[in-house]
C-alpha cells in the first residue's frame, strides 16, 4: 500500500508540473499576441497632423472618407497651425502631415524629418478688411505696399499670430514691407483662421486670410476682400511622410498611402471639385502632376 501511495503521490507531482508548464506558456504567449495585436491596429490608423484651413473649409470631410473606404485605414486628423504640425512631425507625433509653408516644409525635409514630400494643392491669401477701407489698401501694386498702408494709419491689424502658415506669411510680408508691427493698432489671437476672422469682424479690422476659410465664412461678415489674385499671396499646399528612419513607430505605410491617394486622379479631382456646388468656385486648385 505504501508503495500505491507513493506512485500515486509522483502522478499528481507529475500532473501539476504539466499544468504549471502549460500555464505558464499560455501566459508568455500573451505578451506576444497582444503586442502583435497593437501592431495590426496601429497599420490601420493614420495621425495626419494638418492646418486649420483644411479643417474649417470641410476639405477633410471631403477627402478622408474616401480614403478611408479605399483603404480600410482610419486617419485622425489633428488640425492645428502649420508650425505646431511640423513640430509634431519632428517629434514623431505624427505620421503624415498636410501643411503649407514652403520655406519651413524644405527646412523640415532637409534635416530629414520627412521622407517624402509632394505638392498637393494650392489656393490664395486674401486680405480682408471693413467696407470703408480706413488704409485706403484696395488696389495696392502688392501686399507689402498694402501692410505698409495699414500701418501708416495705425488701422486695425488683426493677426493669428500662432505660428501658421498663415501667420509665416503675413510676418512675410511685413518683413518685404521692412516693418516690424506692434503697437494698440496690432493684435494677435493665438486662434484658428475662422475664429481670427470672427475677431477681426467684430473689430471691423483688416486681416490676412486663405481664400478657402473666407470663402466659407463670408456670409457671417461684413468684412470684404481689399487685395487679392496675385503673385505674392500665392498659397501652396504639401504632403510629407514622416521619416520612418528616425521614427521607426510612425505607420509609414499608411502615410504613404494617404499621399499616393490624395495626389492620385481621384484625390486630385475631389479637390478640384470641392466647393463647386456651393460656392460658386473651388476653394483649392490641384497641383499634382
Amino acid at each position: 500500500m505504501k508503495k500505491s501511495f507513493v506512485v500515486l503521490l509522483a502522478a499528481f507531482v507529475a500532473v501539476l508540473g504539466f499544468v504549471g508548464c502549460a500555464g505558464k506558456q499560455v501566459v508568455s504567449s500573451k505578451p506576444e499576441k497582444a503586442s502583435e495585436n497593437n501592431k495590426q491596429m496601429q497599420s490601420r490608423i493614420v495621425i495626419l497632423a494638418t492646418t486649420t484651413s483644411t479643417r474649417d473649409t470641410g476639405l477633410l470631410d471631403e477627402l478622408l472618407p474616401a480614403f478611408e473606404k479605399k483603404y480600410g485605414i482610419i486617419v485622425k486628423p489633428i488640425s492645428v497651425g502649420t508650425g505646431e504640425a511640423l513640430k509634431m512631425g519632428e517629434r514623431g507625433d505624427a505620421d503624415v502631415l498636410l501643411v503649407h509653408s514652403r520655406q519651413a516644409e524644405d527646412e523640415f525635409m532637409a534635416k530629414g524629418f520627412g521622407k517624402v514630400r509632394k505638392d498637393v494643392m494650392h489656393n490664395d491669401f486674401v486680405l480682408i478688411g471693413p467696407k470703408n477701407d480706413p488704409a485706403a489698401v484696395k488696389g495696392s501694386s502688392s501686399a507689402a505696399v498694402a501692410f505698409k498702408k495699414i500701418q501708416r494709419e495705425e488701422a486695425l491689424f488683426v493677426s493669428r499670430g500662432d505660428d501658421s502658415g498663415t501667420h509665416k506669411k503675413e510676418l512675410k510680408i511685413w518683413d518685404e514691407a521692412a516693418i516690424k508691427p506692434g503697437g494698440p493698432w496690432y493684435i494677435t489671437t493665438g486662434q484658428g483662421m475662422a475664429e481670427t476672422i470672427r475677431i477681426a469682424n467684430e473689430k471691423q479690422g483688416y486681416t490676412l486670410s486663405d481664400r478657402g476659410t473666407y470663402l466659407v465664412q463670408k456670409n457671417n461678415i461684413d468684412l470684404v476682400v481689399l487685395l487679392e489674385k496675385r503673385g505674392d499671396l500665392l498659397n501652396p499646399y504639401g504632403v510629407i511622410a514622416v521619416n520612418p528612419a528616425k521614427y521607426p513607430k510612425v505607420n509609414y505605410d499608411g502615410a504613404m498611402k494617404f499621399i499616393d491617394f490624395i495626389t492620385s486622379e481621384e484625390g486630385q479631382r475631389l479637390i478640384a471639385n470641392f466647393g463647386k456646388d456651393k460656392y460658386g468656385q473651388p476653394l483649392f486648385v490641384p497641383d499634382y502632376r
